[in-house]
């Protein structure tokens, strides 16, 4: 299984490369991370919002894996826990299924994306910097998977 982090978004600071790579080395061979990011839409030429999440939804949808499940992260998703997370990705495991989790731009994402997504996931009611977001998403996974694992990184 590979799990992939789509995210809108390039030339983070290094904090966020730092802190995105140390958790995605963590990840065992059978349960690798892979960071795709996508060129943001220039908000020029006075294009609205919703032209620019389009240009953006096109750029994803050509990143995914055609049969991936698919996680739209969004303020408005399901809030999971660590063990609910953990307890998700040994479902994909067993399954085998690619899993592809899509962080949006600084406008949000397309409805198209919302729409094709199997899970609207929130990590936080709270509205974060999306390079925080991959930091915080990738340390899940590799907590997800340390649950899973019986690892000592996480402790109940």
């Amino acid at each position: 299984m590979k799990l992939q982090i789509v995210a809108v978004g390039h030339k983070q600071p290094d904090w966020v490369e730092q802190g995105y790579a140390e958790y995605a080395k963590r990840m065992p061979r059978e349960c690798s991370v892979e960071l795709r990011e996508i060129k943001p839409e220039k908000r020029v030429g006075g294009k609205t919002a919703a032209q620019v999440m389009a240009a953006e939804c096109t750029r994803i949808e050509a990143a995914l894996s055609p049969a991936c499940f698919l996680i739209a992260l969004d303020e408005r998703g399901e809030n999971w826990t660590t063990l609910k997370l953990a307890e998700q990705m040994k479902g994909w495991l067993g399954a085998g299924r690619d899993v592809a989790f899509v962080i949006g731009g600084a406008d949000g994402l397309d409805p198209a994306i919302k729409q094709r997504a199997n899970k609207l996931l929130q990590l936080s009611a709270m509205t974060m910097p999306h390079g925080m977001v991959r930091v915080l998403l990738a340390e899940q996974l590799y907590r997800a998977w340390s649950v899973i694992n019986n690892h000592p990184y996480h402790r109940e």
